[in-house]
């Protein structure tokens, strides 16, 4: 993460705000609890930092029209921006790392945190979580 952080700071978002960005970059809306388990990050915690993230104008909430204690959350066209900016750079140094260290060598690496992770029982945040969420709920 050193590689990336003073990208992060430079546009004044934090690790777990990135995490919602990129996550949502993936989705047209999703509800807080299914983000959650997708980005590894407590509901307790998402739930505090989307405040934030919404006053910036980087992403907006509603809530589920069905139930309304389910909030629904997308990216704003802002958040949109600053992801397609910052994802840019993220590629750049993403690209570094592989020819300072051997694109072999990463994907070995990615092998063993994600068999790490599931061997702990975490997801590794690869693919969406199954379609139980409010959202897929409001879709059907």
């Amino acid at each position: 993460m050193e590689r990336f952080r003073p990208q992060l700071n430079a546009h004044g978002v934090t690790e777990q705000q990135w995490r919602v960005l990129r996550a949502l970059a993936e989705v047209d809306a999703i509800d807080i609890g299914a983000l959650s388990q997708w980005i590894a990050l407590s509901t307790p915690s998402l739930s505090r930092m989307l405040p934030d993230m919404e006053t910036r104008g980087l992403i907006k909430r509603r809530r589920h029209k069905a139930d309304g204690r389910v909030v629904i959350i997308a990216l704003a066209p802002r958040g949109r921006s600053l992801f397609e900016r910052m994802s840019t750079e993220s590629e750049r140094i993403y690209h570094e790392l592989e020819a300072a260290v051997g694109r072999s060598s990463i994907e070995v690496l990615t092998r063993a945190l994600d068999t790490l992770i599931g061997g702990l029982g975490h997801s590794t945040g690869a693919a969406l979580p199954p379609p139980t969420t409010a959202l897929a709920r409001q879709k059907a």
